[in-house]
């Protein structure tokens, strides 16, 4: 146990060792119950700890009011990949579920619950759900937690059956679950069919965007629908495939465009859409996506190394009858040479669609490049038509990535990213870090 209060403009370092990918949530919880904050990682070889650490699926919690901080570890060298950090949810009872898979290396989605309500420090044996059969033995990918009270079910969305967003379901709020059909499927190009973001109300509805392909293998757009009453619909409701539960699956391409391949913005031609992140607040829903602006290397292989020199963060808005896209910030070249379209990425404020963090190497402010990827934070007026940039991190010595505001208490403001030097998804060597700024 840790107990550390940082400096007003030095984050606090909730684990030592730690990352995470963007597709699984939520990754980071606050629990108001006792005014802790949560955060699922990944322990790399590379990192603190080396190869002993190495794979460690780890939970950070911090006591908001002490500055305590402890690290639990819900599974012991699972595999060092930041596609397997934990996907968190407090259930009804207010025990703690944590899920959590390989990335495609093996055929489980596996999961454990807390023992005591609101109480980290110790858990049930893990349990696994086998894909074995149902994916052909493809492997699964990812954890996406949402439960819905007014059915009394949880969800877990995953990708497996022919790399699908696919989903699994459980009436006990996450101790036993069961195949629960497929959101999407087409024919596969490349890699995989489509990377989705979720986010719920927690109530009756789970919105979504997602995309056609991965954007290395195909010219992806990106689409909007949402889950209400065993439905799939469109941004204006209409049904787009029923019933969810036991579907087979239908084309992304039903739902409503948020992004479109080959648009022209303020005189960019914008290509190869990525999913970023989504956040709703009553009627309205905020994305980021990222793009390449005149890309002109077209499809490009993974064993190419091969940079995409211009890539775009873009804001979509959706006002409750459409969708309004504006020109966010500049996202720099691409963060891995065999990854073009990865970059630092960036996070919408669940508790006000007006504010953004994103990790960039192009200052916003200026235009300038930096020497390494830093945070700032983006105030709209206008629902992203125009932004206000202030620095979080300036002068670093070390890249900071993957920037995301801790949902679960409108009163507690806190970002969460990680920092250091990443080489790929399996080799890292970052720390996770946290600033908090309540209103």
């Amino acid at each position: 146990m840790v107990t550390d209060v940082p400096s007003p403009q030095e984050p606090l370092v909730l684990n030592n060792n730690g990352a995470w990918c963007w597709f699984q949530d939520e990754r980071a919880l606050i629990d108001p119950a006792n005014n802790s904050i949560l955060v699922g990682s990944v322990a790399s070889p590379e990192g603190s700890g080396g190869p002993d650490r190495g794979g460690n699926i780890e939970l950070a919690v911090l006591d908001l009011a002490t500055g305590e901080r402890q690290v639990h570890v819900l599974h012991e060298h699972l595999e060092a990949d930041d596609h397997n950090a934990p996907a968190l949810l407090i259930r009804p009872d207010g025990r703690y579920l944590a899920m959590y898979a390989k990335h495609k290396t093996d055929n489980f989605s596996r999961w454990r619950v807390s023992v005591r309500p609101h109480d980290a420090s110790e858990w049930e044996p893990e349990q696994q759900f086998d894909w074995t059969e149902l994916a052909n033995g493809r492997g699964a990918t990812y954890s996406n937690l949402h439960h819905l009270s007014v059915e009394g079910r949880a969800y877990n969305f995953v990708r497996a059956i022919n790399d699908d967003p696919t989903l699994m379901i459980s009436d006990d709020d996450g101790s036993t679950w069961s195949y629960g059909g497929k959101l999407f499927t087409r024919p596969k190009i490349g890699y995989v069919n489509g990377y989705t973001r979720y986010v719920s109300n927690g109530t009756d509805r789970i919105d979504l965007i997602t995309t056609d392909h991965h954007p290395r293998d195909f010219n992806n757009s990106v689409y909007h629908g949402f889950i209400q009453g065993d439905a799939l619909h469109d941004s204006e409701g209409n049904v787009a495939s029923k019933p969810v539960i036991g579907s087979a699956g239908i084309n992304q391409t039903t739902l409503t465009t948020v992004f479109e391949a080959g648009m022209t913005l303020d005189g960019d031609t914008l290509t190869h859409g990525w999913t970023t992140d989504l956040r709703r607040q009553g009627k309205e829903l905020a994305a980021i996506v990222t793009c390449r602006a005149n890309d002109v290397n077209g499809p490009l292989q993974r064993e190419q190394v091969l940079d995409v020199d211009d890539h775009r963060l873009l804001y979509g808005r959706f006002d409750g009858v459409g969708w309004k896209l504006h020109p966010l910030a500049v996202a720099g070249p691409g963060l891995l040479p065999h990854e073009q379209d990865y970059t630092g990425l960036g996070a919408v404020d669940p508790n006000n669609l007006d504010l953004v963090y994103i990790s960039t190497p192009i200052d916003p402010r200026t235009a300038a490049a930096t020497a390494h990827y830093e945070i700032y934070r983006g105030v709209t007026s206008d629902a992203g038509a125009s932004w206000t940039w202030e620095a979080v991190t300036e002068g670093s010595g070390v890249d900071n990535l993957r920037p995301m505001v801790v949902p679960g208490d409108a009163s507690v403001h806190a970002v969460c990213w990680f920092r250091g030097s990443m080489k790929s998804s399996q080799a890292y060597e970052t720390e996770v870090v946290l600033r908090r700024s309540d209103s």
